[in-house]
């Protein structure tokens, strides 16, 4: 999970801008403008590679920009995600989790009333390197 930029192709159509990423298998969007369309680009790309990330797949190498081939009237644009963002923003499901600790720190932490699950979650975090 990180952060990827990849070159995009944005097609004017009739009624806005169609959108394909030539490095990465089923990429594609599209949007009514070009601010919704890099907008709907970010998405998809965040998407497909969190897909590739869960199939632990390898993440394809982006191309140079320059050697991105398009015809005219075609814009070629970099588009960025982070995977890490987008998991955390639409991936909220609790998932439930079995640890066991010595019962001395289990009272002393019932006896403060502290939140195991905020505190596991909190070091996770930490342990991880994701700011919140």
């Amino acid at each position: 999970m990180a952060k990827y930029v990849y070159p995009a192709v944005f097609t004017p159509e009739e009624t806005g801008y169609s959108v394909v990423f030539p490095d990465i298998e089923c990429c594609y969007t599209c949007g009514d403008s070009m601010a919704d369309a890099l907008d709907m680009a970010r998405d998809v790309l965040a998407l497909r590679l969190c897909d590739i990330e869960n199939a632990h797949e390898p993440i394809p190498r982006p191309s140079d920009i320059r050697n991105v081939s398009h015809d005219d009237g075609e814009i070629v644009s970099l588009v960025g995600c982070d995977t890490i963002e987008y998991r955390r923003q639409n991936d909220n499901r609790a998932v439930k989790k079995t640890l066991t600790i010595p019962s001395w720190l289990n009272a002393m932490a019932e006896a403060e009333d502290l939140n195991f699950s905020g505190i596991l979650q909190d070091a996770l975090k930490d342990r991880l390197h994701i700011r919140p």
